[in-house]
């Protein structure tokens, strides 16, 4: 098995959406995706990205990703915000997971970041044991807040 750990390029994103729709069924929402490839297109490789992706390739194939971007936090500075972190479900256990979360954390001292944040659902037991391998802390005393147009 010959595992590639790299930053995206425009050619991946068709393989990145269907991890995308794959992590969506997996979190019983796939009417939830309302993103396109086209969208994906302009908002990460157009002429001002918004988003950064690394991606796992396994024998020339994408199977699996983290996507992030920066944010700006008044208390801490400029953080790293991982939007997700996905592994195709027939590939997890082989420690893409964590070569995906380490290359993230690796981007994020890169970048002179203060730290990186994510979010996880409560009821994704294997997700949150993975992060705590990590160190992670979770934060009891938030809410999640959104407006949606």
């Amino acid at each position: 098995m010959s595992i590639i750990i790299r930053d995206a390029v425009r050619e991946d994103v068709p393989a990145m959406f269907e991890l995308i729709k794959e992590l969506a069924l997996y979190e019983k929402a796939p009417e939830q995706v309302t993103n396109t490839v086209e969208q994906m297109y302009v908002d990460g490789f157009g002429a001002n990205p918004i988003y950064g992706t690394i991606v796992s390739e396994v024998d020339g194939e994408i199977v699996g990703m983290a996507l992030y971007y920066y944010r700006y936090s008044t208390w801490k500075g400029k953080r790293l915000y991982l939007e997700d972190l996905i592994v195709s479900e027939t590939m997890r256990g082989r420690g893409l997971g964590e070569k995906l979360l380490e290359a993230t954390i690796e981007k994020a001292r890169q970048t002179s970041c203060t730290g990186l944040m994510w979010q996880v659902l409560d009821w994704n037991e294997p997700a949150i044991n993975f992060y705590k391998k990590f160190g992670a802390r979770f934060d009891e005393e938030w809410v999640n807040v959104h407006i949606d147009f």
